[in-house]
């Protein structure tokens, strides 16, 4: 199995030991993050980075361009265009922390933007089991909902309301919902992600 370079860091595409030639970033441009995707060798993605640091990946040929955007920047004799999606020219193998970071955001794009009882636009998230029951701040026990349903149902259960659930809410899981946070997407992040468009709203 591929092995990452010595002295590579968990979530960091190894030492910063190569050489940062002088760049000069244009400002950004509206809808542009100023943050570039970083994926694997293998194309999975792992983490995001700054377009800077992205730029010297791409000049010290650690990383290479997948998508890049209108924008060029100019180092010393080279142009280049500004990356959006890179990916890294030797596999690093990283230690990912088993659980996803339970998130608003990551909530609303887990349940499609819906109320999962009413399935109208989702404007909070709420607690199937309200924590004035015991209920715990964990995936497994929190949902989206609309201001509507989340006001109606209050601290009672959904058996006291009658009302039932389309399906048990799960952590989701893969290297890409590990990126969400609270984190804004580029839209043109999505065929990498493979998360719904949603999530860049």
């Amino acid at each position: 199995m591929p092995r990452s370079a010595p002295g590579s860091v968990a979530g960091h595409p190894g030492p910063r030991r190569d050489p940062v030639p002088h760049v000069r970033l244009p400002v950004p441009s509206s809808g542009t993050t100023a943050a570039t995707l970083l994926l694997n060798a293998t194309y999975e993605p792992l983490c995001v980075v700054s377009s800077r640091r992205a730029i010297v990946l791409v000049l010290a040929e650690k990383a290479e361009p997948v998508d890049t955007a209108a924008e060029v920047v100019h180092a010393e004799r080279v142009s280049l265009a500004v990356p959006v999606v890179v990916r890294l020219t030797r596999y690093v193998r990283v230690p990912f922390p088993a659980q996803v970071p339970l998130s608003r955001r990551a909530v609303f794009t887990r349940d499609g933007q819906t109320c999962v009882y009413c399935g109208s636009s989702a404007t909070s998230i709420d607690h199937v089991v309200p924590r004035s029951r015991g209920g715990t701040h964990t995936w497994d026990n929190v949902v989206a909902a609309c201001r509507r349903c989340n006001h109606t149902k209050a601290d009672r259960s959904l058996a006291e309301l009658g009302w039932k659930l389309p399906h048990p809410p799960r952590t989701p899981s893969g290297a890409a919902w590990r990126l969400l946070g609270a984190r804004t997407v580029d839209p043109r992040w999505q065929e990498w992600l493979g998360v719904p468009e949603s999530v860049s709203a």
